[in-house]
């Protein structure tokens, strides 16, 4: 059998280790995030089905995730371009829990096959066309809120308390957005960062709620250049990570325009772009 013929499709998987712990080792259980495969496919009417990607996930959300992936990825322009989500099936009628087609309403171009890439659960898609690519098809954000830096420091506690698969497995990373109060909009948590992201903006856009750009986004790790142009592509126009922002991610923020609030924890943060928008007084 395959590595990853049957699905888990569960974000915790059970295991046995071998735990030292004061000069002595015992056998005890613990709990493991779940990383599997999703390969995402796109179909326009009357189109066969072709692979746009294959993200290392965690089982959960994976509509969310493929919606998410292929917005930021510029393959579906918005919720009035899809037409239905499902897992595919198999030629036994068996579902196949890591294979997602999105059904376009309008055909979709041949381009798509160049336009393939594995993304990384760690390090995002590989061997994209960078920059010049990500100009052409996002946009500068708007004006956005303006946010209290003691709403800012209560983020951090806030979307903590909604992490339920990190509480039990201490592996994930995790997506939230709330509003210019503070109020908790969303969050989804993943193995990826990118993929934790996408789900969260996948959520928005076929709830039609985007753009985002009255939301403040929070990410439980460091900021990258993916995880910024993602964000802008959603509109989202504030932007704050519990560890560092990248130097590509700082130089994408100046140029669409976006706020970036960098470790932010224990009350503190540094602001690195666009300052105007934290309300350093409240």
């Amino acid at each position: 059998m395959a590595l990853f013929d049957t699905p888990v499709r569960r974000a915790v998987s059970d295991v046995q280790v071998l735990a030292f712990e004061d000069g002595q080792a015992r056998p005890r259980p613990d709990r493991l995030v779940t990383e599997e495969p999703l390969e995402v496919r796109v179909a326009g009417p009357g189109q066969e089905p072709v692979a746009f990607a294959v993200t290392m996930r965690t089982p959960g959300n994976d509509f969310d995730l493929a919606a998410g992936l292929c917005f930021t990825e510029g393959a579906l322009a918005g919720p009035d371009a899809l037409d239905g989500i499902a897992y595919c099936v198999g030629p036994e009628q068996e579902q196949q829990y890591n294979i997602v087609t999105l059904r376009m309403r309008t055909l979709v171009l041949p381009d798509v096959h160049e336009r393939r890439f594995l993304s990384n659960a760690s390090c995002g898609i590989c061997g994209k066309a960078a920059l010049d690519e990500v100009d052409l098809r996002v946009a500068p954000v708007g004006a956005g809120p303006t946010v209290a830096a003691s709403v800012l420091g209560s983020l951090p506690d806030a979307l903590a308390s909604h992490q339920r698969v990190f509480e039990k497995t201490g592996g994930l990373h995790a997506a939230a957005r709330f509003a210019a109060d503070g109020t908790l909009r969303e969050t989804r948590e993943d193995v990826g960062r990118h993929n934790a992201l996408d789900k969260l903006i996948g959520r928005a856009l076929v709830d039609r709620a985007l753009p985002l750009a009255d939301d403040v986004l929070l990410v439980s790790g460091r900021l990258s250049f993916e995880l910024v142009q993602k964000a802008a592509a959603a509109g989202l126009t504030v932007l704050c990570a519990v560890s560092a922002p990248s130097s590509l991610a700082i130089a994408a923020a100046e140029h669409f325009g976006q706020t970036v609030v960098g470790f932010l924890r224990d009350g503190r943060f540094n602001v690195y772009t666009h300052p105007e928008r934290v309300d350093v007084s409240g």
